[in-house]
Parts: structure tokens; C-alpha cells; sequence
């Protein structure tokens, strides 16, 4: 009976050993990412990890906030749409257990105008939009001082202190900053003298980072975009195959070569 036991017991322990090499090697994975540009480039990165065995399906979301709750609760292996600090912010006001993978592109961030071709000919008093997240905002306020419009109180808006309207101590033109969802930022340009615009949503509007902007942040700073996992699955096989296809040369080039500048590779 002991050795039937054994055996038994044995035979159990190496059906739980295949489960978790099985789980491990996942061979299939959804990957969630932003339309426009991020899935055109993500469709060469399926391409690619293809050769190397890993299946990926692509979930599109139209917001920055989706993605990280269907990341959370499992509904999604990985997503691909979002800066560094961005996550950071998610991870503190919402305790995800999210972690960044592997880098993928930078999308510099433009101050957009229908009625303006430079930040001198803002008039007074003309109303600016920014994004109301704080990572965002935080980057719209520092291209606005960039741009020489505001003037930030000393040590914020870097360093990991995010900055905010209340924190603008000169401001000239007496620039009326108007606090909207990323996602909203296009649609209400025609409203505004001018918009911090996030270069995917600038895209879906059908603006040019070249052509419309009158102010843009500089192309290799702290934002370059990356792949996030759960904290759990960083380590597995298939995080490697998935960083690896999308860090390949043949993604690069297709981004080098799509997008003229407007995306750059951050590997």
C-alpha cells in the first residue's frame, strides 16, 4: 500500500510539475495596446514573435486606463501603451502589481494649434488645454515652461513631484490652463488656442507632430513607452520572447521608417 502511495503521490507531483512548465511556457498571449500607431507597430512585432513560437492577440483600447485594469485582473498577459511614470501613478492611486518589462518606443509629446503657428503669437489670456492625469499634466506643465509660457515653482514637476496648475508662479500671457481627459484633447482643439496632445490620440486626430505643433518635448527624455507584465509573470519564458520580438531590428526599422521621426525607437 506505501509503495502504491508512493507511486501515486510521485505520479501527482510530476502532473502539477507539467502544469506549471506548461503555464510557464505559454505559447498564446493577449497584449493590450492603444489604436493607431501602437497596434500598426504591434503588428510586426506579432510577425516576429511568430518565428519564435509566441502567438499574440491584440486587445485595442481607446482610454489610458482600461489597459491596466484588464492587465490586473488577468484579462490580459502584457500591455504595450504607457510611460514610466504614468505607471507609476496607476500603481500608487490603484496598488497594481504591474511592472514595466522592456522598452519600446518614445512618442514626444506636442502643444497643438489650428489657430497659431508659434508660442508668440498666443494672445493674452488665450485658453490652453492639458491633460488632467497627473503624469501627463505634469509633462504638459514642464513643455509649457519648456516653451517659455509658464514659470513652475522650484522642485516640482521632475524628480517624481508632479506638478499641477496650482504650481504655475508666472504665467505671463496669463494663460488660462484648461484640465481635460487625454482622449478629449483633440476633439476640443477647435475650442481652445492650443492643446497638449499625446502623439497617439494626435494621430487618431489626424495631426502631424511636424505640420501642427508650436511647441514639442524633446525626443529622448524620461518618457519612452514600455511593455508591462504582472509582477508574477515577469520572469516567464514568453515576457523574454515578447521584449525580444518587439526590441528586434525589424521593428525598429519599421518604426524608423513609418513614422519619420514622430516615434522613436527607445531600445
Amino acid at each position: 500500500m506505501k509503495r502504491w502511495q508512493a507511486a501515486a503521490m510521485a505520479a501527482l507531483l510530476m502532473v502539477i510539475g507539467t502544469g506549471a512548465s506548461q503555464a510557464q511556457d505559454k505559447t498564446r498571449i493577449k497584449v493590450g495596446v492603444s489604436v493607431g500607431n501602437a497596434e500598426q507597430t504591434f503588428e510586426v512585432v506579432r510577425k516576429v514573435a511568430a518565428r519564435d513560437g509566441l502567438e499574440i492577440q491584440l486587445i485595442t483600447f481607446s482610454d489610458y486606463l482600461q489597459p491596466n485594469e484588464a492587465l490586473a485582473a488577468g484579462d490580459l498577459d502584457a500591455n504595450a501603451f504607457q510611460h514610466k511614470p504614468f505607471l507609476d501613478s496607476q500603481i500608487k492611486a490603484r496598488g497594481y502589481k504591474i511592472v514595466p518589462v522592456g522598452l519600446t518606443l518614445t512618442a514626444p509629446l506636442g502643444i497643438y494649434s489650428k489657430k497659431f503657428k508659434s508660442v508668440d503669437q498666443l494672445p493674452q489670456g488665450a485658453r490652453i488645454g492639458i491633460q488632467n492625469d497627473p503624469s501627463n499634466g505634469n509633462r504638459a506643465l514642464l513643455l509649457l515652461q519648456k516653451a517659455g509660457l509658464v514659470r513652475l515653482k522650484p522642485g516640482v514637476g521632475e524628480n517624481g513631484v508632479n506638478a499641477t496648475p496650482l504650481d504655475v508662479v508666472e504665467n505671463p500671457k496669463k494663460l488660462k490652463l484648461i484640465e481635460l481627459d487625454a482622449a478629449q484633447l483633440p476633439r476640443a482643439l477647435d475650442d481652445l488656442a492650443a492643446a497638449s496632445i499625446n502623439n497617439d490620440y494626435a494621430y487618431r486626430a489626424g495631426l502631424s507632430l511636424q505640420r501642427d505643433t508650436i511647441a514639442v518635448e524633446d525626443a529622448r527624455g524620461p518618457y519612452a513607452n514600455l511593455i508591462a507584465a504582472r509582477a508574477e509573470d515577469k520572469d516567464k519564458p514568453w515576457v523574454k520572447k515578447l521584449v525580444k520580438a518587439y526590441q528586434s531590428e525589424e521593428v525598429r526599422r519599421f518604426i524608423e521608417t513609418e513614422f519619420k521621426g514622430s516615434l522613436i525607437p527607445a531600445f
